[in-house]
This record gives C-alpha cells, sequence and structure tokens, in this order.
C-alpha cells in the first residue's frame, strides 16, 4: 500500500502553505500505487509523470524538479537508481518504500536519497517531506566559496573535492558533512547540528556514524574526520 488508510481525506485538505508547483518524478512499478500518488500530487497542482522501472527513471529524471522513488523495481534495486542520480546531478530524492528497517534508511541515505519514507504513509506527511527537502536543496546550499584545507579543496560551485589534485567522488550527504565541517575547521561541530543541518528529519545516530566512516575512507584516512567524543566531529588533517 501507498499512502496510509485515510489519506484520501487528506489529500482533500492538503497541507497548509503549500501552493508551489512542483515537477515531480513518481518512479513505482505498482501501477495502482502510482496512479493514487498521481492523483493526490495533481490535485495539489503539481506535475506528475510516472515511470515503472529503473531504465525509464534514470532516462527521465532530468526533467523533474523532484523524484519520488519507490526501491522495489523489476530492473534494477531502487538504490542503485538513487546512485545513478547522485552520480549526475543534486536533483532532490525521496525513497518511498516498504523497507522499513533502520539499515534500509541508513543505506537509502547513504546512497544518496534526501528523505526515506516508508509505506504506508500519510499524505499530507509526504507533501510535508516533500517541501521540506526542496527548502533544504534550495536555500540552504553552501555559500559559493571555494575552501581549501592542505591538500584538500573543495569547490562548492561544482560539489568537487580534490585531494592532492586527484577528485574525490562523494555522494551530496557526504559532500555537505565535509563541507560543514572545512568551513568551520577550528571548531567541534556537535552531533545535533550535524543531523539537524544535514539531515533534517531523517537520521539516527548510525546514519551519522556511517557517513563519517564512508567519508574517511575516501579520503584515505580516518584522521581527515576527528571524533570529539561526546561532542561530535572536528575536521582534521589526514
Amino acid at each position: 500500500m501507498a499512502p496510509a488508510e485515510g489519506s484520501h481525506s487528506e489529500v482533500a485538505t492538503g497541507v497548509p502553505g503549500q501552493s508551489a508547483t512542483r515537477r515531480v518524478l513518481v518512479v513505482d512499478s505498482n501501477a495502482a500505487e502510482a496512479e493514487t500518488l498521481t492523483h493526490g500530487l495533481r490535485r495539489h497542482g503539481h506535475e506528475v509523470a510516472v515511470v515503472g522501472t529503473a531504465a525509464a527513471a534514470l532516462g527521465s529524471f532530468e526533467e523533474a524538479d523532484i523524484v519520488l522513488l519507490d526501491l522495489e523495481l523489476p530492473d534494477l534495486d531502487g538504490l542503485e537508481v538513487c546512485r545513478g542520480i547522485r552520480a549526475a546531478c543534486d536533483k532532490p530524492v525521496i525513497a518511498v518504500t516498504s523497507r522499513g528497517a533502520e539499515l534500509d534508511r541508513v543505506l537509502g541515505l547513504q546512497a544518496g536519497a534526501d528523505d526515506y519514507l516508508v509505506k504506508p504513509y500519510g499524505f499530507r506527511e509526504l507533501l510535508a517531506r516533500m517541501e521540506a527537502v526542496l527548502r533544504r536543496t534550495q536555500t540552504t546550499a553552501p555559500a559559493v566559496r571555494t575552501v581549501s584545507h592542505g591538500p584538500l579543496e573543495i569547490d562548492p560551485s561544482v560539489r568537487r573535492v580534490l585531494l592532492d589534485g586527484r577528485r574525490i567522488d562523494l555522494t551530496r550527504k557526504e559532500f555537505d558533512l565535509l563541507y560543514l565541517l572545512a568551513t568551520n575547521p577550528d571548531t567541534v561541530i556537535p552531533r545535533k547540528r550535524l543531523m539537524l543541518e544535514i539531515w533534517g528529519d531523517s537520521w539516527s545516530r548510525r546514519t551519522v556514524d556511517t557517513h563519517v566512516g564512508t567519508l574517511r575512507s575516501k579520503l584515505g584516512a580516518s584522521s581527515w574526520v576527528i571524533t570529539v567524543r561526546g561532542v561530535g566531529f572536528q575536521l582534521g588533517h589526514g
């Protein structure tokens, strides 16, 4: 099931203050669920395109403002679709799936999803999460200022990280985490601040630790991100 029981009345009432029209790509192989979701989104003034396969999603996501991605697809796991989108651009992606375990959430966010919503869900919650994700991705982008820290160079204008002149490929969240630490090089960033600024409401302690671990691995040294026990994290010197 997609929206939770009772969501049809929620569709009719909507979310107060939401008025902007968005181009939404719904990626779902279940035709009935996709139709229900599409109907609700269109009633709120959104333009909706629907595809049922990973191949179609990877061929059409560029035209959308936001992607609602079911992870259960017939031709490729949705996590791979998320990684493919994230490798190409910073398009907002919300995973909308029946996979509700904490590990599944971590894997989804680590793959590059901006948010993670488990079926069945309330339609109002989906709308609110869409607007929250769009606000974060459109209005809280880092200031366009290249940061250099020893051999590490971070250019937010193109979301590029170089280490000793070699490009380091990071997911959206890994980049945001590194940039936040790098723009506060002499400061210990509390774990709670990292959670709120980078993940919003979609986080767990394991999510942060997983991203820190992956970031250290990609940078080639655990000393690039220093853990200050009981407080948070600080940028190191590799």
